[in-house]
């Protein structure tokens, strides 16, 4: 059964997020996951766990190049993963709310 949605294609419950839901999440965005996505949803995860809020674009870059080390952490890398709009997309994927400041 397909998760339920918001508005802006996040979650409505983020109790409802695992890994089926993240791959769901990420076909709605034309994007199959690999180990690569997977390492900085997690990263993005814990984040969230930590702070309660899901990081705009450069707090999101900034803790993936804490976490994963700056090959991963930088802008470039992370639109080759989440086209468009990195922090957006991979919240969405994530299960997390609608990062604050991405419009």
């Amino acid at each position: 059964m397909p998760p339920t949605l918001d508005n802006d294609g996040y979650l409505a419950d983020l109790d409802q997020w695992n890994t089926n839901v993240a791959e769901q999440l990420a076909a709605l965005e034309g994007i199959t996951l690999t180990p690569a996505h997977w390492e900085v949803i997690e990263a993005l995860r814990s984040f969230y766990q930590q702070y309660q809020l899901a990081p705009s674009q450069r707090p999101f870059v900034k803790h993936i190049a804490n976490t994963l080390g700056t090959a991963k952490g930088n802008s470039i890398y992370l639109m080759q993963l989440f086209p468009e709009s990195p922090a957006k997309v991979a919240a969405r994927i994530a299960g997390l709310p609608r990062p604050t400041n991405c419009f």
